[in-house]
C-alpha cells in the first residue's frame, strides 16, 4: 500500500474510544444487541449478536468514518475528503460527508458489488472505479489525493477510525456484560483493533478471536507476522484485504488469543443460517464470526459468545444464490434427473409420489429432443424441496424403486 495511505498518528486509547462514542452519538445508530436462542441451540454456545447490519448504511464502518470526519478542522473540511473502499466504508464516508457538507471522492475496485456502488453514489459522493482489488484501488486513491489535496479518511489504518469502530464494543459490553468471548471479522484490522482495545481496558477476561477467510488469511500463523495471501474472489469482499494496517496490528497485537480461518462454503452456510435461524440479512464478511463458531465448535461449546454482524450489504441475487447453494449442499433441495418412457401420465405419477412423501416441487424441466438417449424416452429434471436430509433421502429412495433417477 502506498505511503500516502499510511497514517503516522499514535494508536488510540480507551479514552479516545469513549470520546468517540460521545462524538458520533448524534449521527450513528446505537444498534441492538440481542440473544439468539436458535443459534445457541445449534452451536451449543450462548450466542449474542451485535446488529451492526442495522446501521443507516448497513455496516459498522460508519462509526470510524464519523469519528474521523468529526475531528477535521474547518480548513480540512473545505479541502474535501478522499477514501478507498470495497463498499461499506465508502458508504460511511459518503453519508457523513453529506451530513457535514463535505465534498467526497470515493475510489472503489472495479468489481465492487453494484448495490454498494449505487448506495455510495446515492449519498452524493463522486465514485471512481479503479483497479481489480483494494490494493490497486488504493494506488489510484493515492494519486488523486496528491493531485487534489484532499484529506484521506483511511478505511482502517487510522487511530481515529479504529477508535470509532471500537464504540461498537463499548455498546456491546454495556448491553451484554456477561459475555466471555467475542469473535470478530478481520480485514484491514480496524474493527478487531477497536474491540481488542476496549476488552483489554474494560474486560481483559473476555477472549477476543479474529476470523479471516481463506483467500485473505494473512494472519493464519498468528501471533507470527502477517504473510502473503492467495487473493481472488470471495463472498466476504468486505474483508478482502491483502495487508493489515500497522496501527490496527498495534491495537490488537498481544490482545487477541487466535485467528481462525474459514472457507468460502463455510461463510455461505453461515449467511444462510443467519437468515434462517436469526432472521438477519448479513453479508459475507459479517457472517464470518458465525462461520468460525460452526467450523470450530469445540472452541466455543458452553461459552457466552458475542458476534458482531458487521454488515448487511449483500446483493439480493447473491443472497438468493447463496441460500439455494446451501440448501442444495444440505440436501434440503434435490435436483433429480429421470430417464422416463415418453408416454402420457409419467410426470403426473412422479409428482404424485413426491407429493405423497411431503416433498414440494419447485421446478420441472422436460427434455425430449437432445438430452434423452433414445427417441422413445425423455429426460425430466425435477427440483424438490425437502424438510431435511433424511426426508430428502426417503423421497429419493422411493423414486429410485420405480424410475431410473440420479441426483444432479
Amino acid at each position: 500500500m502506498s505511503d500516502v495511505l499510511t497514517s503516522t498518528t499514535p494508536v488510540m486509547t480507551i479514552a479516545d474510544i469513549e470520546s468517540a462514542h460521545e462524538r458520533i452519538a448524534s449521527t450513528v445508530v446505537r444498534t441492538p444487541t440481542i440473544a439468539c436462542p436458535a443459534l445457541s441451540r445449534l452451536t451449543g454456545a450462548e450466542i449474542t449478536l451485535k446488529l451492526e447490519n442495522l446501521q443507516a448504511i448497513g455496516s459498522f464502518k460508519e462509526r470510524g468514518a464519523a469519528n474521523k470526519m468529526a475531528l477535521l478542522t474547518p480548513e480540512e473540511r473545505a479541502r474535501g475528503v478522499i477514501t478507498v473502499s470495497a463498499g461499506n466504508h465508502a458508504q460511511g464516508v459518503a453519508r457523513q460527508a453529506s451530513l457535514l457538507g463535505i465534498d467526497a471522492t470515493i475510489v472503489m475496485p472495479r468489481f465492487t458489488p453494484a448495490t454498494k456502488v449505487a448506495a455510495t453514489q446515492a449519498w452524493g459522493a463522486n465514485v471512481v472505479l479503479a483497479g481489480d482489488d483494494f490494493a490497486q484501488a488504493s494506488e489510484t486513491a493515492a494519486e488523486l489525493q496528491k493531485q487534489d489535496g484532499r484529506v484521506l479518511v483511511h478505511p482502517f489504518n487510522d487511530p481515529a477510525v479504529i477508535a470509532g469502530q471500537g464504540t461498537a464494543a463499548l455498546e456491546l459490553l454495556q448491553d451484554a456484560p456477561d459475555i466471555d468471548t467475542v469473535v470478530v471479522p478481520v480485514g484491514g484490522g480496524g474493527l478487531i483493533g477497536g474491540f481488542a482495545t476496549v476488552m483489554a481496558a474494560l474486560r481483559p477476561d473476555v477472549e477476543v478471536i479474529g476470523v479471516q477467510v481463506e483467500a485473505y488469511a494473512s494472519l493464519s500463523n498468528y501471533p507470527q507476522e502477517d504473510g502473503p495471501t492467495q487473493g481472488g474472489s470471495t463472498i466476504a469482499e468486505g474483508i478482502a484485504v491483502t495487508r493489515l494496517g500497522d496501527h490496527c496490528l498495534n491495537a490488537f497485537r498481544n490482545r487477541i488469543s487466535k485467528i481462525l480461518v474459514v472457507s468460502e462454503l463455510q461463510v455461505e452456510s453461515a449467511i444462510t443460517t443467519l437468515a434462517e435461524k436469526a432472521k438477519q440479512v448479513c453479508e459475507g464478511a459479517g457472517a464470518t464470526g458465525l462461520a468460525a463458531v460452526l467450523a470450530y465448535p469445540e472452541l466455543f461449546k458452553g461459552r457466552r459468545v458475542a458476534l458482531p454482524l458487521s454488515g448487511g450489504n449483500i446483493n439480493a441475487r447473491i443472497l438468493a444464490n447463496t441460500i439455494l447453494r446451501s440448501l442444495l449442499r444440505d440436501g434440503r433441495i434435490l435436483r433429480l434427473i429421470f430417464q422416463i418412457p415418453d408416454r402420457p401420465g409419467m410426470l403426473a405419477d412422479i409428482s404424485a409420489r413426491i407429493g405423497n412423501y411431503g416433498g414440494n416441487i419447485i421446478e420441472v424441466s422436460h427434455h425430449r429432443l437432445f438430452a434423452s438417449p433414445s427417441v422413445q424416452t425423455a429426460e425430466l429434471l425435477v427440483m424438490v424441496e425437502a424438510r431435511d436430509t433424511e426426508h430428502a433421502h426417503q423421497i429419493e429412495t422411493d423414486l429410485a424403486r420405480h424410475y431410473i433417477v440420479r441426483r444432479d
